[in-house]
């Protein structure tokens, strides 16, 4: 078993739109539902977390820090989770179920690296 990164990317359109309480516990059922259903067939290895933007920033060569993400980037990375899977293809189809598709959002799938498998 290898494990996969599966990373949520949104599209940045201004503002997020304001969810009422009720719409919140409806999205979060779902994300919990979808992260349940993996761990339920053991192929959760982190549940990851949402990554923020306020108070975001890079930090480039020469000790140069600059706010980020960049402001004129159209995608950007909203959180991961960390999934076992046998290959690239079981992990998207995991993926598959990520609450974040069905408002727009993508899910990358990433193979992380290990000293057993660096490809």
């Amino acid at each position: 078993m290898k494990e996969f990164a599966l990373i949520f990317r949104v599209e940045q359109n201004g503002s997020a739109p304001q969810l009422s309480p009720a719409e919140m516990q409806n999205r979060m059922t779902s994300w919990m539902n979808w992260m349940g259903g993996i761990a339920a067939k053991d192929k959760l290895v982190n549940s990851g977390t949402r990554l923020g933007i306020k108070d975001s920033k890079w930090v480039g060569p020469k000790g140069v820090v600059s706010d980020g993400p960049y402001t004129e980037v159209k995608e950007f990375i909203n959180g991961y989770v960390i999934v076992r899977a046998e290959n690239g293809d079981e992990a998207a189809e995991l993926a598959k179920g990520c609450p974040i598709l069905f408002g727009g959002g993508k899910v990358e799938v990433r193979p992380l690296v290990t000293p057993d498998n660096n490809d």
